[in-house]
């Protein structure tokens, strides 16, 4: 087996984006953020301070000041909310299952083997070719599917989420802005979100929106600095060799940023003048992944399978999709066979080519039968072919002994109401909530698993949950008033949305007297 060339270099920050293949094409959705902010920009610059010029760009930060006395934790969690509700008008966040549950178990992992994390981390795949990720307010950690692809190890892609661990940690994009702390925290949220976004979204739309005086300020507030770099590296660097992953993974990034400034002159240097890579951070960064020395960790094959998945979907027509992965398996040029076939396979079911899909399909679940991603393209497979029963039951065992598992929860909910089970379906994503609160899609899910088994306000419950939860709060509150104006709630259901109903109230109370 023949090893792939090396990938492209990947960034931890955003930059000016290189142009796209006509399969990527698409218009910037950045017109929505560029009118909110137009709006508010002048208003935000009297504001802001004048800029600071540093003497010393090394100057070590504050380590004294903690995110609580910056922000309340109501503030900060209104903050992280403020921010996701512009990520996701901006960017295409993805909810698939699949890919998220691997980027977030990955987190995790890398969260628990921290010595310097508190708090609650969310990660999220941003379905963006270009080669970025970015840290938010309250722990909201993007990573655009191009950097996955491009991570050449998982030890690669855990060193991108390390370093941006450590960003949240240390609270580095909170002292950027605790000199705005005089202004509301959905204008704070704004401009962290154009600083944050702009140049990953669109950098001439970006531009346009943080135009002169006012940009220039909002820029200076959300660059990080060479001593925050070289903080986030210290300590990524200490989680990455604690999660067992290698410590050399972050040089190794490293050495691809400078490779980068002399490939691809016109596009690095945006990014190397904001995020400097120089011979100095290199060698501190090896230095310090010397303290750990070397371990090769074994990829897992979760890591080979998403990046598959994000190939497979990378293709804007299944047939070219399908042509990819049969010459990548014809020529041997694959680093996982398993990952290879499993993408294939996902590329045939798109085409239509059930079949063919199927036997690809059957031999790696024989190898690996309670691979998750394996089981749910199976039932996928099998509501195509028109038989939801059988998904159902080869489904059961599985959500049985996974039962947090949120990919097979919401392939076995989507089986049973294909098969006409809605009420089923309800009562499974009811289960896998009470496990795992966070997870706004599954809400949509359940409202329309509610609207189908006819109980309208239980319909209107979940769709307020999946409305709050994206960000959305007054359109919230008002689908539970109207869940409670319904003829035929229930009693006990009535008092569950009074008591959401109130608390939601609240928040809207405490968030306009914040403003």
């Amino acid at each position: 087996m023949r090893r792939m060339p090396s990938s492209p270099i990947m960034s931890l920050r955003p930059r000016s984006p290189r142009p796209r293949s006509p399969r990527h094409a698409t218009s910037p959705p950045w017109p929505r953020l560029h009118a909110a902010l137009t709006g508010c920009l002048l208003t935000l610059a009297l504001l802001l301070p004048a800029p600071q010029v540093a003497s010393d760009p090394l100057d070590l930060p504050d380590f004294g000041s903690g995110a609580d006395t910056l922000l309340s934790l109501a503030e900060q969690r209104e903050l992280g909310q403020e921010f996701m509700k512009w990520v996701r008008k901006s960017l295409d966040v993805s909810a698939d299952p699949l890919l998220t549950d691997y980027i977030q178990a990955l987190g995790r992992r890398l969260v628990q083997a921290s010595r310097e994390t508190t708090g609650r981390y969310d990660f999220f795949v941003v379905d963006d070719p270009r080669i970025n990720a970015f840290a938010g307010p309250a722990g909201n950690i993007g990573v655009n599917a191009g950097l996955i692809l491009s991570a050449e190890t998982e030890s690669e892609l855990a060193a991108v989420l390390a370093h941006e661990i450590a960003h949240v940690s240390q609270n580095h994009l909170l002292r950027r802005f605790a000199a705005q702390k005089q202004m509301a925290v959905p204008a704070t949220a704004l401009l962290i979100a154009a600083a944050v976004l702009g140049a990953a979204v669109d950098a001439q739309a970006g531009a346009a929106a943080l135009m002169g005086a006012q940009g220039a300020l909002v820029q200076q507030q959300i660059n990080f600095t060479r001593a925050n770099e070289q903080e986030a590296d210290r300590i990524g660097i200490d989680t990455l060799a604690r999660a067992g992953h290698d410590p050399y993974a972050m040089p190794g990034f490293f050495k691809k940023l400078t490779q980068a400034n002399r490939v691809y002159e016109s596009g690095a240097p945006e990014l190397l003048r904001t995020h400097p890579v120089t011979t100095d951070r290199i060698a501190d960064a090896l230095a310090r992944a010397e303290r750990f020395g070397p371990h090769q960790k074994p990829d897992s094959l979760r890591f080979h399978l998403t990046r598959a998945h994000l190939r497979e979907r990378s293709y804007k027509r299944a047939e070219q999709a399908v042509d990819h992965f049969r010459e990548t398996l014809e020529k041997g040029r694959y680093r996982n066979e398993t990952a290879e076939r499993y993408g294939y396979a996902r590329a045939l079911t798109r085409a239509g080519r059930l079949g063919a899909a199927a036997e690809q399909l059957k031999p790696l679940l024989g190898r690996h039968p309670s691979q998750v991603e394996l089981v749910v393209l199976q039932s996928q497979l099998d509501r195509r072919r028109g038989d939801a029963d059988k998904a159902v039951r080869d489904l059961k065992g599985s959500v049985g002994l996974a039962p947090g598992s949120w990919p097979l929860q919401q392939a076995y909910a989507e089986a049973l109401l294909d098969a006409g089970e809605p009420a089923a379906a309800l009562s499974t994503l009811e289960r896998l909530i009470d496990r795992r609160p966070n997870i706004a899609p599954v809400y949509a899910l359940m409202a329309d698993a509610a609207g189908k088994a006819g109980d309208q306000a239980a319909a209107m419950r979940w769709r307020a949950e999946w409305l709050f939860r994206s960000g959305d709060l007054e359109p919230a509150i008002r689908q539970l008033e109207l869940a409670l104006r319904q003829p035929d709630v229930e009693f006990h259901e009535a008092a569950k949305i009074q008591v959401r109903l109130d608390e939601l109230q609240a928040h809207e109370r405490q968030r306009k007297a914040r403003r």
